[in-house]
């Protein structure tokens, strides 16, 4: 007979223990408590023969089923890379329309492109493609040689002022420093600003017209709205590649920077090339 005293109220023994006062009944757990507990144990014992799990001193056992999640990831691996070759050899056989014309190879060439820009055009171009002063945002719609996929794969390939390439992109604007007077520069700066913010000076902007017409409008046309194949911008809008101002537009009209660009056709090869001008394309700005 138990020795255990039992519970007044309930009259099931307790389990002999007691805190301040308080004694815990000896209930015993339900009996699908103990199956499922039971039943976890079988399943523990069964996986631990079926699959790789006991550690022995310089690998583990290989299981019943012979399962690896290594081998299963290298299985998967090989067959992305075979996939990855076969849309290479694609890409590589088609043009950027062609391309951009296909669903699968234009995901392909995004995913791609995107990984070379960050690797090779982020410095520059901002981890976002959205430039800096004096690196042209490729988010936008201003393109100083064409926003088409052929003319971004030519720009791509052959890069802006490159020396090293002979079919690079070329065009040079002169300093204005040594052909006009001080005023003329000061109206002609006035006179573009006003195309899209306002000017200290309006009599400065009206007079800076002619002085547009007469020197400027042969690259950046009558509409100051730039030409493609000079590569000079569209002033009648409110992007601003080397500084916002009129000061910043004197600096720029008296004594000009070029930007320069590598031709990563050499560097990276058509394939990438290509995938980069899918993906500067898919930007948004892209025409």
């Amino acid at each position: 007979m138990s020795d255990k005293p039992i519970d007044e109220l309930s009259g099931v023994e307790t389990t002999g223990h007691e805190w301040d006062g308080i004694r815990e009944l000896n209930n015993p757990m339900p009996r699908w408590w103990v199956w499922t507990f039971y039943a976890t144990i079988l399943w523990a014992v069964g996986y631990a023969i079926a699959y790789p799990s006991i550690p022995l001193i310089r690998d583990t056992t290989k299981g019943l089923i012979g399962f690896s999640s290594r081998a299963e990831l290298q299985h998967e691996m090989n067959n992305a890379k075979i996939e990855q070759a076969r849309l290479d050899v694609l890409i590589a056989a088609k043009s950027v329309e062609e391309i951009d014309a296909d669903p699968t190879l234009r995901e392909f060439a995004i995913a791609g492109g995107a990984s070379a820009f960050k690797v090779n055009c982020a410095p520059c171009h901002g981890s976002g493609a959205t430039g800096a002063p004096g690196f042209p945002n490729l988010n936008d719609d201003d393109w100083l040689w064409g926003g088409s996929l052929p003319a971004i794969q030519q720009t791509i390939a052959h890069g802006i002022r490159f020396d090293a390439d002979p079919e690079t992109h070329v065009s040079e604007m002169p300093a204005f420093g040594d052909v006009l007077e001080r005023t003329q520069i000061r109206q002609v700066a006035a006179y573009i600003w006003a195309l899209t913010n306002t000017v200290s000076d309006p009599a400065a902007a009206d007079a800076g017209k002619q002085v547009f017409l007469d020197n400027c409008a042969v690259c950046h046309g009558e509409d100051d709205r730039g030409k493609q194949e000079f590569g000079a911008p569209n002033l009648a809008d409110a992007i601003w590649l080397k500084g916002r101002g009129e000061q910043a537009i004197i600096r720029q009209v008296t004594l000009p920077k070029h930007g320069v660009m590598p031709a990563w056709s050499a560097r990276l090869g058509e394939t990438t090339v290509k995938e980069l001008t899918v993906f500067v394309h898919s930007l948004g700005g892209g025409k």
